[in-house]
């Protein structure tokens, strides 16, 4: 039986697992063997997914399922994500997280960790309780929907974080996936209208200068206006390899810079880096340490989506 959720599209036979570990035939049917049993959560600082123009300084109701449909040698959560659904989840239905955000008075949830394309039915699900109690949505993802997954999600999930790893070859040798279905998704979701933040890990000894410009160059072109730079730290298959320094990082933000996206940030980073607005240069957010700085500056900074000192509109969703 063919899956539809990603864009591998796993033909699974009875009995057998997806690539994800999370999909499986059962009595001649494909199911979310983690549906509902919630692996991780938490009350995280949106800055933290990273968003930092999509209601910047609040909180949001942070959570996960196992699974994911890439195989990434560097990856940060890979006890969430390389394995299947653990003896010490906790089942959590769509209206019971709904319930959860609202109690905590968090105003989104966010979709994060492991790889919810792999769990989107809970996510569905779960967004359409939440959009009709206010709760904003967000999905920190690899990107790689399918085409039925892009269609069934674009109209539910208020913001994405989308992961653009590296070039072709990077994602075929180190995460075990393909560009082309995350490209697709960025600018599937972007058309669309919903709030897309882009984030890279920078590896180095990996990443190089050519690599940044041709990746910023795709970005640009899907009309990304927010891109995160954000440092490695050894982890999983790569525990072997040195951190990401901040000179390196600092340099590669720099060549990132020429690809002309708007907004340019750096992560798991020393440096601090403001939101300035593109015409005029005012300093709209001045700390994006998730405090009350960030909701302070947006309010004295920001009015209907525009800078109150030049009138110029400004990429994001701030109140």
């Amino acid at each position: 039986m063919i899956c539809n959720f990603c864009f591998r599209h796993c033909n699974i036979e009875e009995g057998q697992s997806g690539f994800c570990r999370n999909r499986k035939v059962i009595d001649n049917k494909i199911v979310s063997i983690g549906y509902g049993y919630i692996e991780a959560m938490a009350i995280d600082p949106i800055e933290k997914k990273p968003l930092y123009h999509f209601l910047p300084g609040t909180k949001t109701l942070s959570v996960a399922e196992a699974g994911c449909n890439f195989r990434c040698d560097f990856c940060q959560n890979w006890q969430l994500s390389q394995r299947e659904k653990g003896n010490s989840s906790v089942y959590v239905t769509p209206k019971k997280l709904v319930d959860l955000a609202i109690k905590y008075k968090t105003p989104s949830i966010s979709f994060t960790y492991s790889e919810p394309i792999v769990w989107q039915d809970y996510v569905l699900e779960a967004s359409a309780i939440a959009k009709q109690n206010g709760i904003k949505t967000i999905m920190v993802t690899n990107g790689s929907f399918s085409k039925e997954s892009r269609e069934a999600l674009a109209p539910l999930i208020d913001a994405f974080n989308i992961d653009l790893k590296g070039n072709a070859e990077y994602y075929r040798t180190i995460c075990k996936g393909e560009l082309a279905p995350v490209l697709k998704g960025i600018e599937y979701m972007i058309k669309q209208n919903c709030h897309v933040e882009v984030t890279t890990l920078i590896i180095q000894g990996i990443h190089t200068e050519e690599i940044i410009l041709k990746m910023g160059k795709l970005l640009k072109d899907c009309g990304v206006q927010v891109w995160h730079l954000t440092r490695f730290f050894p982890n999983y298959k790569m525990s072997e390899n040195k951190p990401t320094s901040e000179k390196f990082l600092s340099e590669m933000f720099e060549i990132a810079k020429k690809s002309k996206i708007p907004y340019i940030y750096r992560g798991n980073t020393l440096a601090k880096d403001q939101t300035v607005c593109v015409n005029c240069k005012k300093v709209f957010i001045s700390s994006h340490e998730g405090s009350l700085v960030a909701l302070k500056d947006c309010k004295k900074n920001i009015e209907n989506g525009k800078c109150i000192h030049c009138g110029a509109s400004i990429y994001g969703v701030f109140q």
